[in-house]
C-alpha cells in the first residue's frame, strides 16, 4: 500500500510538472522581460497581464525592464534565458520586424532564438497633420495631401522618432506608394517628434493612435488616415491609407515569446494561460485605454505573422536607406 501511495504521488507530481512547470512554490518567479523603459504602452500592458495571470501560474509574476538599442538588449536577455517557462519576453514590431534589417549585427536571431506564445495586441498608427498647417494648406484627406505634395515637391516634411523607426518606415512606404517627394526629419524619440508636430516644426507624422488620440479629439491634430488594413473601431470615421493605396498596411504590435528549446507542453500551457487572460473583460477594458484590442493567437499563428512582418520590413528598411552599425 505504501509503495502504491508513492507511485501515485510521483505520477501526480510528474503531471503537475508537465502542465504547470513554473509552479514549484513561491520561490519560483515568472519574469516578463520588456525591452523598453517603464511607463510606456508595452510596459503597461505587460503589467496588466502579469497581474491577471499570477494565480494561474502559481506564483509571483514580475515585469523586468531591459531597455536599450531599440529593444535588442532586452531580447538578447530573453534569448539567453533558461528555456524552462519561467522567462518570457515581449517581441515587438521593432525587435522582430524592423531590427533584423536595420542593424548590421543583432545579438539574437529573431527566427531561431525564440518560440512564439501569443500575440498580445495591435495598435493602429495614424497619419496626423498639424491642424493649423492642414487648414492653411486646405488638406482634409489623403488625396489632398498627395495632390499638394505633387504640386510642391519637397515643400512638405514629416517627423519621426528616428531613422529606422516605425514612423519613418511608414512615411517612406507612403511616399513610395503615392509617388511623392517629402522631406523626412528624424527626432530622438517619439515624444520630441510629436512636440515638433504640435509646434508646427513639421507638417505631419505617422504616430501611434494611442499617443495621438487626445490631440486629435482636442483639435490640435487632424487625422487623415489610419495605417491598418481596416478602420479602427475606436475612431471609425478615420479612413485607411489602404482605401487610397490598396495593400498599404503598417501598425504597431507586440506579443509574448520564450527562449528556443522551451518544451512544447510548456509553450502550450503558457498560451492557454495568457490567451485566457487576454480574452478577459478586465484586460480588454484596460487595453481599450490604449486604443488597442487584445489579439490572442495560437503560437503557430503568431510565428507566421512575425515571419510575414520580417519580410515586409525588409523592403521598407531598404526603401528608407536607414542602417545602424
Amino acid at each position: 500500500m505504501q509503495r502504491r501511495h508513492i507511485i501515485l504521488a510521483s505520477t501526480a507530481a510528474a503531471a503537475s510538472a508537465l502542465f504547470a512547470p513554473w509552479a514549484w512554490g513561491q520561490s519560483k518567479v515568472t519574469r516578463i522581460i520588456v525591452p523598453f523603459a517603464a511607463g510606456g504602452p508595452i510596459d503597461v500592458t505587460a503589467r496588466v497581464l502579469a497581474e491577471q495571470v499570477r494565480d494561474a501560474l502559481g506564483g509571483p509574476v514580475i515585469v523586468e525592464n531591459r531597455p536599450g538599442a531599440g529593444g535588442n538588449i532586452g531580447m538578447e536577455a530573453v534569448a539567453k534565458a533558461a528555456p524552462d517557462g519561467l522567462t518570457l519576453g515581449i517581441a515587438t514590431t521593432a525587435s522582430h520586424g524592423i531590427n533584423p534589417w536595420l542593424f548590421t549585427k543583432l545579438p539574437y536571431d529573431p527566427a531561431k532564438d525564440f518560440l512564439p506564445v501569443t500575440q498580445m495586441l495591435r495598435v493602429p498608427n495614424v497619419l496626423v497633420m498639424n491642424e493649423q498647417t492642414a487648414e492653411r494648406l486646405n488638406i482634409r484627406t489623403v488625396a489632398d495631401l498627395v495632390r499638394y505634395a505633387k504640386a510642391h515637391p519637397g515643400k512638405l516634411n514629416y517627423g519621426s522618432g528616428g531613422n529606422g523607426s516605425a514612423g519613418h518606415l511608414a512615411g517612406e512606404m507612403f511616399k513610395n506608394a503615392a509617388g511623392i517627394f517629402i522631406v523626412h526629419i528624424p527626432y530622438n524619440g517619439g515624444n520630441p517628434a510629436q512636440v515638433a508636430l504640435l509646434g508646427g516644426q513639421v507638417d505631419f507624422n505617422f504616430d501611434n493612435l494611442a499617443t495621438a488620440a487626445a490631440n486629435i479629439r482636442a483639435g490640435r491634430l487632424r487625422a487623415l488616415a489610419v495605417t491598418t488594413a481596416q478602420r479602427s473601431p475606436v475612431m471609425p470615421d478615420i479612413p485607411t491609407v489602404a482605401e487610397s493605396y490598396p495593400g498599404f498596411e503598417i501598425d504597431t504590435w507586440w506579443g509574448l515569446v520564450v527562449p528556443a528549446g522551451t518544451p512544447a507542453s510548456v509553450v502550450a500551457e503558457l498560451n492557454r494561460v495568457f490567451t485566457t487572460a487576454l480574452r478577459s473583460p478586465e484586460v480588454r477594458s484596460r487595453f481599450a485605454t490604449l486604443m488597442a484590442e487584445p489579439t490572442p493567437t495560437t503560437p503557430e499563428a503568431f510565428g507566421q505573422f512575425m515571419a510575414a512582418e520580417r519580410a515586409k520590413y525588409e523592403r521598407a528598411v531598404k526603401l528608407s536607406g536607414a542602417q545602424v552599425t
